[in-house]
């Protein structure tokens, strides 16, 4: 027989096709739960989520798409749990957000923690719900990096570089930084930051001296937020559910249809925005410009 012949191939090919059973039963129960626009026969609210860390706009951007060009999808609700993340994938995102509500309305719905980037993001749309007690604001820039040359003297290492030109290595963890370079990523994080305060001066239709009064990198509760003018509304995705309903003209119960993931890879997701960010850091050593809320330790 087969499997006494080859007992490791005969092992390998069972555990395959287990492997791939389950995995088809996975991707179809995700299928189920989700849905998917226009499979449910009447008018929705499509609800795109964002959690954790920005570092990918691809798939959102995708799924503000597909729920802005779907005529059953009456309108947006955008829900963020994020501490922030990248600049280029937040700002992506905020002008998707931006073309869409030419032609549907879009709520952001704030969870635990919609802070810097994910407060980026919810600036985008036609309104912000917020709990009191959520967590947003950190309007800033940050860059950082670590540096080991102590570390590296006490053990006697030597670095050596060859570079084009004076500024390849800035950021390098295994120098001292220069005044000179110092100045040009200064320059480029408020040059970021301008850019934060301005688009939350457009999406929010705010003074935008009244923006830079709050851009300082402080945090914000929702409650204050909302006295501030950087949330409209105090409550919870229900709450938000119910206002884009309205707002997208929807009569009795809001039907909410949940973005679904199509391309359920295992090796995409191990490969992409988690490996495309630590090669970042290592192609150009140490240096990366964040709208990330980093809370204190204790």
């Amino acid at each position: 027989m087969f499997s006494r012949r080859h007992p490791y191939l005969f092992f390998l090919l069972v555990s395959f096709a287990i492997f791939t059973v389950l995995a088809l039963g996975v991707m179809a129960t995700a299928a189920w739960i989700g849905g998917a626009p226009g499979d449910f026969g009447g008018e929705a609210v499509g609800v795109v989520e964002i959690e954790g860390a920005i570092a990918d706009a691809r798939d959102t951007i995708e799924n503000i798409r597909r729920f802005r060009e779907d005529e059953d999808i009456k309108a947006i609700v955008i829900r963020i749990d994020s501490p922030g993340g990248a600049v280029g994938p937040s700002q992506e995102i905020y002008r998707e957000i931006r073309k869409t509500i030419e032609t549907k309305k879009v709520v952001a719905s704030m969870g635990a923690v919609a802070a810097s980037g994910g407060y980026y993001v919810a600036c985008a749309t036609d309104g912000i719900v917020a709990n009191p007690g959520t967590i947003t604001g950190s309007i800033g820039v940050i860059m950082g990096y670590t540096n080991f040359r102590q570390l590296l003297d006490k053990i006697g290492m030597v670095p050596v570089v060859i570079k084009s030109g004076p500024y390849k290595d800035t950021g390098s963890p295994t120098r001292e930084m220069r005044d000179d370079e110092r100045e040009i990523l200064q320059a480029i994080t408020s040059d970021i930051h301008e850019q934060f305060v301005t688009a939350i001066a457009e999406g929010r239709k705010m003074d935008r001296a009244r923006v830079e009064q709050v851009a300082d990198g402080r945090i914000f509760t929702g409650e204050d937020a909302k006295a501030r003018g950087l949330v409209d509304r105090l409550g919870n995705f229900e709450d938000a559910l119910e206002w884009a309903g309205t707002l997208g003209g929807i009569d009795g119960k809001v039907v909410p249809v949940y973005a679904r993931d199509e391309k359920l890879s295992l090796l995409r997701y191990l490969m992409s925005s988690s490996l495309s960010d630590l090669m970042s850091k290592v192609i150009h050593p140490g240096i990366y410009a964040e709208y990330r809320y980093l809370p204190e330790g204790p």
